[in-house]
Order: C-alpha cells, then sequence, then structure tokens
C-alpha cells in the first residue's frame, strides 16, 4: 500500500482521482490536506458514509460511524468512560490480567509468535474492562465471536449463507447484541467500573443519555477498535525491539527503574523512552493506514475542484513516510520524538495515527494505558530477539499486522 501511494504522490502530485469500480475516490497527500480533511471546519465531510459501506452491517452506528451534531452528543456521554479517574481503575484492574497473562508465555515452544499471544491478551483485557466479566468460558465464547466480526466486517463475499466468514459475523453480531441488552438494566442499576457499566449510566453535562441500542452498538465497536488496533501496535513495537537491542535494553532500564512489576497510573508519563518507542512505532506501521470520508459539498484542493458526493482519501501511512517532514523516514528513530528533536511538531498534522479534529480517536490515552502496561511487564520479565537478516512481512490494510504471526526468540530474565 505504501509503495503505491508514494508512486501516485511521485507520478501525479497531492492530489489523484481513481475510480475504484462505480465509486469515485479522490487521495489527497499531506499533512495540509489531513488538516482540511480531518479538522473539517466547514463540516463538509462525512466519517458515517465511507464507514457504513466498508463495516456497517458488522459495527453499525458506532461513535465512527456517526456525523455533526449526533457524533459530537455522542461523543459528549461516552467520555465519562475515559476520564482520568476511569482509566486509573482501568490500569489497576488491568495488570493483574498481564501479569497472568504473560506468565502462560514461560515455556512455550520457540519460536514465539506474538500476533496471536498479544491477540489473546488483549481480547481477555477488553472482555474484562470492557465488559465486566472474568476469564472462563463466557469470555472465550465472547472473544471468538469478535474475532468473527473482525474477518466478516473485512469480506469481499458479503452474503448471508451458512459457512463463509461473513454470515459467522453476522451470527456473532446477533449473539453480541443479545448478550448486552439483556443486561443493560442490572448495569444501569449497579456502580460496576468496567466500560460497558459507565455506558449506561453515562450522562452528559446537558442530560442526555445513551438508550438501549445506542449502548450496544458502541460497546461492540469499542471492543473491536480498541483491541485490534493494540494488538497491532504491541507487535510491531516488539519487532522494532526485537531488532534493537539497544532500544530494548534503554526503555528496560526505565521499567526496571520503577521498582514494581505493576505499572501505575502516576508512573506512566516516567516511561519517556517507552514513549518514544510508541510514538515512533505507530509512526512507522499506523494501525490505521489510511481514513476515508465523503465529501458531502463540493470543495476546491490545491487548484482542483472536488464534487460533492466523491470518496476523499488521507493516508497517515504515507504522510508518516514523507521525507519533507521526516528525515530518513523508513529508519526505526525513537529519537525523533525526544524535546531535542520533536520532528512531529513541525506540523499539527504530519503525524496523525489516532486521526485529528472531531473524529480524534476517544480511546488514545487508554491505548497508551494498556500498550505501555503490556510493554512495561513484559521488558521485566522476558528480553527477546528476532534473526539478523529477518524483516516482519506486513499486511498494511485494512490494519497493520504479521503476515507471518511475527515468530521471535523469547527469553525469560
Amino acid at each position: 500500500m505504501l509503495s503505491r501511494l508514494q508512486r501516485m504522490y511521485a507520478e501525479r502530485g497531492p492530489v489523484v482521482a481513481l475510480n475504484v469500480g462505480p465509486f469515485k475516490m479522490v487521495n489527497l497527500f499531506g499533512p495540509d490536506a489531513n488538516r482540511l480533511v480531518l479538522l473539517d471546519r466547514d463540516r463538509i465531510f462525512s466519517a458515517r458514509q465511507p464507514w457504513t459501506m466498508i463495516m456497517g452491517r458488522i459495527f453499525p452506528n458506532g461513535l465512527l460511524l456517526r456525523d455533526g451534531d449526533e457524533h459530537k452528543e455522542h461523543r459528549k456521554i461516552m467520555h465519562e468512560a475515559f476520564t482520568r479517574p476511569a482509566l486509573r481503575q482501568y490500569v489497576e484492574h488491568m495488570n493483574p490480567m498481564v501479569e497472568s497473562g504473560q506468565a502462560v508465555w514461560r515455556g512455550q515452544a520457540a519460536p514465539f509468535h506474538a500476533f496471536r499471544a498479544f491477540k489473546v491478551l488483549t481480547l481477555d483485557i477488553a472482555a474484562s474492562i470492557f465488559v465486566g466479566v472474568e476469564l472462563g468460558p463466557e469470555t472465550t465464547k465472547m472473544n471468538h465471536v469478535f474475532e468473527d466480526l473482525v474477518a466478516a466486517s473485512m469480506s469481499r463475499v458479503r452474503l448471508r449463507i451458512p459457512g463463509l466468514e461473513f454470515y459467522r459475523g453476522l451470527v456473532g453480531r446477533e449473539f453480541m447484541v443479545d448478550y448486552f441488552s439483556r443486561r443493560i438494566p442490572e448495569r444501569r442499576a449497579g456502580e460496576g467500573g468496567d466500560i460497558f457499566s459507565r455506558l449506561c449510566r453515562a450522562v452528559s453535562d446537558d442530560g442526555a443519555r445513551f438508550t438501549d441500542a445506542d449502548i450496544v452498538d458502541h460497546m461492540i465497536f469499542l471492543m473491536m477498535a480498541a483491541h485490534d488496533t493494540t494488538t497491532s501496535t504491541l507487535t510491531s513495537m516488539t519487532y522494532e525491539l526485537a531488532r534493537h537491542p539497544e532500544w530494548q535494553e534503554r526503555v528496560r532500564e526505565q521499567s526496571v527503574g520503577l521498582g514494581t512489576d505493576e505499572l501505575e497510573f502516576d508512573d506512566l508519563d516516567k516511561l519517556e523512552a517507552l514513549g518514544w518507542v510508541m510514538k515512533e512505532t505507530i509512526r512507522r506501521y499506523p494501525p490505521l493506514p489510511v481514513i476515508p470520508r465523503v465529501a458531502t459539498e463540493s470543495f476546491e484542493w490545491c487548484g482542483y475542484e472536488i464534487p460533492k458526493g466523491v470518496m476523499v482519501v488521507v493516508s497517515p501511512i504515507h504522510t508518516h513516510h514523507m521525507e519533507e517532514w521526516w528525515p530518513d523516514p523508513f529508519r526505526w528513530d525513537p529519537d525523533r520524538f525526544t524535546p531535542a528533536r520533536a520532528e512531529d511538531e513541525r506540523h499539527t498534522h504530519s503525524w496523525v495515527p489516532f486521526g485529528g479534529g472531531p473524529h480524534l480517536c476517544i480511546g488514545l490515552r487508554f491505548a497508551e494505558v494498556q500498550v505501555k502496561a503490556i510493554m512495561h511487564q513484559m521488558l521485566r520479565r522476558y528480553r527477546w530477539s528476532v534473526p539478523a537478516d529477518y524483516r516482519m512481512p506486513v499486511q498494511q490494510a485494512p490494519i497493520s499486522k504479521p503476515l507471518d504471526g511475527l515468530p521471535i526468540q523469547l527469553r525469560a530474565l
């Protein structure tokens, strides 16, 4: 994907129109284009329309699939689940799960496939922190269902025919709709600290609440978005730290220096080097490589008139590799994000792994908490490596992930 986008930009410039089947698409390249589309000051870009076409039958009406005032209102209500007190509680609940989840890695046969291990761990954490269920058969069932949902959302053949992955996704969604719907009354009446319970009780400043249908749709979407992108980031970080043992030791030194296996919320910002590693990794491997919108009005950009109804695509993965903004862009170099260099501050929208504007990822701080909590314990518990000539084969879309599961040599400390 990246090489194709770079070729388009080099040959045709910052505005490239394409016909993809019956759809008209325009790719806009560069930080200025990101700012135009993501900030959407004139409110002329719809996120709902393209994402509904892509995943609307499996994940309808998630926060990303809402526009305008409706999106703004839902985001205000949902914020209750992502406040600092809530994040503090999540990391406290998460830590023992990370410990037990990583303990089973010890002694597994080599090579250790990191992607699958992270996926299992993040699904378990999502089931517990998002839904409030403890590990067991219920969690296992839920995890299998969510794997079916994610696979179905990207299916090429979208027919309700038994045996197809899209069919399994539709059946899985029906299971989750029933699961959440039956539990809403008790969660509204309770005092649970999981995200499901918080959304059931959440009230905005002006007294707005979610309907039962809203809660169901948001929960199914949030669980998908949270575990998939986090798994992607953790896997890519593990790969780069395996290839750069000097950085692995540097971040391990900070984690060991905290003097505790479990990462406390107030210690998150003390792991500066790990923060730079995470930022550089999602620069090179943004979990969401492209961001689509549909133009609801015609507009002009770089001397071109873009008509109403066209799908407009901006590309974080391309912007993150533009030499104009990132010297030696294919080199993995976390020092880019140190205060002394601060390459990400050269433009407000040159580093956009979490999107931006009204649709800036509401869970970005939660993602940081989860990634750091998992990586902190992994660094204190294990050392890992890959062969010197190994290069991770990457599937860049729809979400960045290794094609081979990322086999690593994992050694207990």
